[in-house]
């Protein structure tokens, strides 16, 4: 048992375990709850405290973060604002630039229309005045007039700039028909050391609107060709007005290398132009020609004096074979000749033999050994010795 005093009325009392283990629970239970309580009106409080000061701040960041956010967004909106306005001025005064670009390429594409329209129909006037001219001429003229008129019309048009432009320049008929066929003209030009630059031979053809087989350019290509190489020219130009319709020859300068190498077909208006492109293109290679002439100059003189010493070679051999035969044969002719001395020697000593045995043999020749055998002249000749003086007892044979 355990004596319990209580607090408000300070008297003891005893109690079981039991009983106190029943008061102790109330006890316990009873500021269990009030801590309970206290607790969780303090929990209460701490955490609406705490939720109002999270949400205060919250709010707080809530709005300066919108603060930040709307002062950058203002930022940003101006800056577009601002770059929007930079670009639009850009724009506006690049698109201002480029109409006025515009404006003044259309300006002067329209100048340019107004002068080419202008420049074409005073070409179209100078062609339909061509035109008629040519007509004109082709009712008037034969096909060789109209040729000859052509050429004439050529040399003039050369003449007429050839001491400013070709001071040094050979431009004249081709009368050379040693080939067979001869061409229009021939040009050449130098340089001041006479050097060649560029040579052409020119073929002018036209025709007449009464011919009735009218020829064409290709007709004439085999013939120039010949012409320029049988000639050593190194270009070939027809100046033709054939084919008047053809927009191929109508066009300028028409290159038919293709065909033959180095030949070109022009109207009578690219006469000029095309000794012009010719020669100066030539002149681009001047240096090299230059070189090359110096190189077979030197060629042409170690040739000439090798052809020198080759002839020279030639006429001492002919000269020493002609001199060799000429020595063989007298050598022959004196051993000829000593061959028949030798026979001749031979034979007068064969004839001295001769005669020295017949000399002999008449020295043993007498009357006895003649009438030995023979009786009848034996007695003839000893009736003349018994009649005749004494002679000899032998008698020489003549």
């Amino acid at each position: 048992m355990t004596d319990i005093v209580c607090p408000h009325c300070h008297t003891a009392f005893k109690i079981d375990e039991s009983g106190y283990a029943e008061i102790l629970k109330q006890v316990h239970d009873k500021d269990f709850e009030k801590q309970l309580g206290e607790r969780i009106k303090a929990l209460e409080t701490t955490n609406k405290l705490t939720t109002e000061l999270a949400v205060s701040s919250a709010k707080a960041d809530l709005e300066r973060e919108r603060d930040q956010l709307k002062a950058q967004l203002d930022k940003a909106q101006i800056s577009q604002e601002l770059a929007l306005a930079n670009a639009v001025a850009e724009i506006t005064r690049e698109r201002d630039r480029i109409q006025g670009d515009l404006d003044r390429v259309n300006l002067e594409k329209l100048r340019d229309e107004t002068m080419l329209q202008q420049l074409h129909a005073r070409e179209l006037q100078v062609r339909e005045e061509q035109i008629e001219h040519l007509r004109d001429m082709r009712l008037r003229l034969s096909t060789k007039m109209l040729g000859e008129s052509l050429e004439q019309h050529c040399e003039n048009e050369f003449n007429r700039i050839r001491p400013s432009a070709f001071p040094r320049a050979y431009f004249e008929k081709d009368n050379d028909t040693n080939s067979g066929t001869k061409g229009d003209y021939i040009f050449k030009d130098a340089d001041e050391s006479g050097t060649e630059i560029v040579s052409i031979m020119f073929e002018m053809k036209n025709e007449s609107d009464g011919t009735d087989r009218r020829k064409k350019n290709e007709d004439f290509f085999k013939k120039l060709d010949k012409d320029r190489t049988d000639k050593s020219c190194e270009y070939a130009v027809l100046v033709s007005m054939l084919e008047s319709d053809s927009d191929l020859y109508n066009t300028g300068i028409v290159d038919v290398s293709y065909k033959y190498p180095k030949m070109y077909v022009v109207r009578p208006q690219f006469f000029i132009p095309i000794i012009t492109l010719l020669r100066n293109a030539a002149m681009n290679s001047l240096q090299y020609k230059t070189e090359l002439a110096l190189v077979k100059a030197q060629h042409i003189d170690i040739t000439n004096f090798e052809a020198e010493l080759d002839q020279f070679k030639s006429s001492f051999g002919r000269n020493y074979d002609l001199a060799s035969r000429q020595f063989q044969t007298a050598m022959d002719e004196i051993d000829k000749s000593i061959l028949h001395l030798q026979r001749t020697k031979d034979a007068l000593l064969s004839t001295s033999n001769n005669l020295r045995l017949a000399n002999n043999k008449a020295q043993d020749v007498s009357v006895k050994r003649l009438t030995r055998n023979n009786p009848t002249m034996a007695k003839k000749f000893d009736e003349l010795r018994s009649t005749a003086a004494p002679a000899d007892d032998s008698i020489s044979m003549p």
